[in-house]
């Protein structure tokens, strides 16, 4: 399903064959249920809500050609540069996340797969060999976190398992290869970070808030890396022509990257809601890569419509999203603040891809819906409205139905009732811009 807005538009607006072949593409079924995603590396790493490889693939094939750059300036787990990657695209992208970072690194730099396997069973027998001395471990892991990160890492893995994650740990970190290094440690976060918590004793890591279970049954962690380890390697397949990607840790309010640089961007920004918090599951991993959970919780703090909001900002958004911001602090004036915090950065995220994208090229944003306090913040509407303040012109928004099934999402824990959450994030949008070759066109 497709929506037009009834933005007025310029007497001078022609329109061109990109906003054309856009137009087009909105009308498409996005939902690609019972479709595979787990080709290439996509299935490297769990990573909540994202999108199924199709969608960027259905725009970088009809709106780029072979060489050209695509970004993804929240790119997340690396969706879309991967399949610019693999479409002979040059991928582009950054992210505040930093085990985002490494995943996306990992995904994009295919390893020698027989110098993995190799090596996975080095590591795991030389780990097993330093479970003979459990004292040594113990003192070791003592000294490696703070106090707050213990306290983090005894609650939510047990004896066994945590001094087991130690072992296996060290070893890796002994890798000389940069490369097989970082490749050993993504599988190392992944047998952590699954739907169902993998080794850790979180009951279900996509839910809003992880429960620990005492009942769960224990995962033995080197099992448990080999298993992934060889699924890994038996789906991974090699990109032809593949072009190299430039990454970075960066803050989508701020891209790395020069004026006019870009052919096409494809991207998904947070929930207005903060219905997904990214660190909550992100850090189960990120804590024995050496981040201390003090250093997480502040960086919590910096994502884009963060709780931590002290004042609303009415005067720099559009009317109708200044009434849907103005509406919701009416009934709760601290949600109406986080609200006016994510159109406000959602707005300087937004400024920021119309900077470096191409005049006439295509930017594609695909959002979740939100609804907070019963009321419909109304984000594609809004993200519409904003994105044609600073200068982008929406051709139209398009409608796809999500395959929970599939996707790293909030759920509910146990089977009656639904939760709140999971009753409404069954659909998403897809906004399409365009960024006008004459500034003024943009309406």
């Amino acid at each position: 399903m497709q929506l037009r807005l009834s933005f007025s538009e310029s007497p001078y607006h022609t329109t061109t064959d990109n906003e054309e072949r856009l137009q087009q593409l909105l009308t498409l079924d996005f939902n690609f249920h019972g479709q595979n995603s787990t080709y290439a590396s996509h299935a490297l790493h769990a990573f909540p809500a994202k999108f199924p490889p199709q969608l960027p693939a259905q725009f970088i094939q009809a709106l780029t050609e072979p060489g050209e750059r695509v970004l993804d300036p929240m790119m997340g787990s690396g969706t879309t540069l991967l399949e610019a990657q693999i479409a002979g695209r040059q991928p582009f992208g950054c992210d505040i996340d930093p085990l985002a970072a490494r995943i996306t690194q990992s995904k994009l730099s295919t390893p020698n797969l027989q110098k993995c396997a190799d090596w996975a069973e080095r590591v795991i027998a030389q780990a097993q060999q330093r479970m003979q001395n459990l004292s040594a471990l113990q003192t070791g892991l003592e000294a490696s976190f703070d106090a707050k990160s213990l306290e983090f890492i005894y609650y939510w893995f047990d004896d066994q398992t945590r001094l087991e994650l130690f072992a296996l740990k060290q070893e890796i970190d002994q890798i000389s290869d940069d490369a097989l290094r970082r490749f050993f440690m993504i599988i190392f976060s992944a047998i952590i970070i699954t739907k169902s918590g993998g080794v850790s004793r979180a009951l279900d890591l996509a839910h809003t808030r992880p429960h620990r279970s005492q009942e769960k049954t224990r995962r033995p962690v080197f099992a448990e890396f080999r298993k992934r380890i060889k699924q890994t390697l038996r789906s991974w397949t090699v990109p032809a022509n593949a072009l190299p990607g430039l990454l970075a840790r960066g803050n989508a309010q701020a891209i790395p990257l020069p004026n006019n640089s870009i052919d096409l961007i494809v991207t998904s920004p947070p929930y207005a809601s903060n219905a997904i918090d990214y660190m909550r599951a992100n850090k189960f991993s990120l804590v024995w890569m050496g981040y201390s959970i003090s250093e997480l919780s502040k960086l919590r703090s910096t994502y884009i419509g963060g709780e931590a909001a002290q004042k609303t900002y009415l005067s720099h958004l559009p009317p109708y999203t200044a009434q849907i911001v103005q509406a919701l602090t009416e009934k709760d004036a601290r949600k109406g603040r986080t609200l006016a915090r994510y159109y406000n950065e959602m707005q300087q995220a937004l400024r920021e891809m119309y900077r470096v994208l191409k005049p006439d090229k295509c930017a594609i944003v695909v959002v979740g819906t939100s609804i907070i306090r019963e009321i419909d913040v109304e984000t594609p509407r809004c993200l519409a409205e904003i994105g044609q303040q600073v200068g982008l012109r929406c051709v139209g928004i398009a409608e796809r139905q999500l395959d929970r099934d599939k996707r790293m999402m909030p759920a509910r824990f146990g089977k009656e009732p639904r939760s709140q959450i999971e009753q409404r994030m069954h659909s998403e949008h897809i906004l399409g811009f365009i960024k006008p070759e004459r500034p003024n066109d943009a309406y």
